[in-house]
């Protein structure tokens, strides 16, 4: 039967989210029904919330949700009625990417996170006058007290884990540390640059130490992010403004350049100024929301005569089945303090929650869901 459920959703462009009441659909044969216990808000949130990606309205945002699950479809084999989940991005599971085991470069990835609806076209959602609300936002639209979930994007985690902490594990965390760790395997010994300190940032800052490089570099604006990110694992950290990016290297003793840099900013024009600050075989790797249209500006042979490379990079490259539990494990051992970057907000304050991400007062804000 269909399930009541509260959600905050997006009517227009740009509107803030109005929390008001939905009702579900009962899960299909591979579906699971997830009570949400937290939900991370993400960067991209924002840009769909502005119309920068082509999701239809209304809407229910949110894509880094954790909580327990409460149903499952007839199909569903591995997850069951109280097991804890952390939710990440839908994939379809078959086509080229998927077979090889990169679901972040699915051929169908668009219309999965994207689109508003499942696979089929159909919605889970529908509101208190009957009116479709668009759902299935990165496979879940988790800024709801609950959501349907395909089972590949629930990863199951062991329940004595501090569940409400774990959702963005499922997005901007494992985009930075997977990154590092899938996307470019940084090797041990070398140095690493990372252009901006927020939360994909600063995972990827302390994924390089996990990898045993010797000099980290964050770059950011924000002073307060740039101490953080000396806490965290940096071994450098300059104002992005104080000096080209290729001056920075040299102040941190990489005359040649950087092995390996981390663009986490969306902006060109800092892409470009990391071109040019690519060590011999050094890596770009661009990890921010580029808008459409962005133009980078390279010369080829300074990139064909070093061996140089720039790098698209979705979701840190991640199989969240494999790559969450990984992080969990860093987590538990130390050596991946995600849990220094959050700060928590009731359902209720979902608005103070998005302030506080854009303004950069908090790097990630997690909203609890009411018990």
């Amino acid at each position: 039967m269909p399930i009541s459920a509260r959600a905050a959703v997006s009517r227009t462009v740009g509107q803030a989210p109005v929390i008001e009441p939905v009702t579900l659909s009962d899960p299909q044969p591979d579906e699971v029904l997830v009570e949400i216990c937290a939900v991370g808000i993400c960067h991209t949130d924002m840009v769909m919330r502005d119309g920068h990606l082509p999701v239809p309205f209304p809407v229910v945002l949110g894509h880094e949700g954790s909580g327990i699950v409460r149903a499952t479809g007839s199909e569903v084999d591995d997850l069951a009625p109280g097991d804890a989940v952390v939710l990440s991005f839908m994939s379809c599971g078959h086509c080229p990417s998927c077979d090889h085991d990169q679901p972040a470069y699915c051929h169908s990835w668009a219309p999965l996170n994207f689109f508003g609806s499942r696979a089929d076209g159909t919605t889970s959602l529908c509101d208190a006058s009957g009116q479709s609300v668009h759902s299935h936002i990165f496979g879940q639209s988790s800024f709801a007290t609950h959501a349907l979930v395909n089972r590949r994007n629930a990863v199951r985690v062991d329940p004595d884990l501090p569940l409400e902490l774990l959702g963005p594990l499922g997005c901007g965390i494992q985009t930075g540390a997977g990154a590092v760790l899938n996307s470019c395997r940084v090797r041990a010994g070398s140095n690493v640059a990372v252009i901006g300190a927020g939360a994909v940032g600063l995972s990827a800052i302390m994924a390089a130490r996990i990898a045993g490089a010797s000099r980290v570099v964050a770059l950011d604006i924000n002073d307060a992010r740039i101490a953080l990110a000396l806490e965290l694992g940096a071994s450098h950290g300059f104002h992005s403004a104080s000096g080209t990016l290729l001056d920075h290297a040299r102040a941190a003793d990489c005359p040649a350049g950087f092995d390996y840099i981390f663009d986490t900013t969306g902006l060109a024009d800092l892409v470009n100024q990391a071109i040019l600050a690519l060590a011999p075989l050094g890596e770009l790797a661009l990890v921010g929301a580029y808008p459409f249209g962005s133009r980078v500006i390279a010369d080829a042979a300074h990139l064909m005569s070093a061996g140089r490379v720039v790098r698209g990079v979705v979701e840190g490259s991640a199989d969240p089945q494999s790559f969450i539990p990984l992080l969990i494990d860093h987590y538990r051992q130390g050596r991946f303090p995600f849990d220094r970057l959050v700060e928590f907000f009731e359902f209720e304050d979902i608005e103070g929650a998005i302030a506080a991400g854009e303004s950069g007062r908090v790097v990630k804000p997690i909203v609890r869901m009411p018990v």
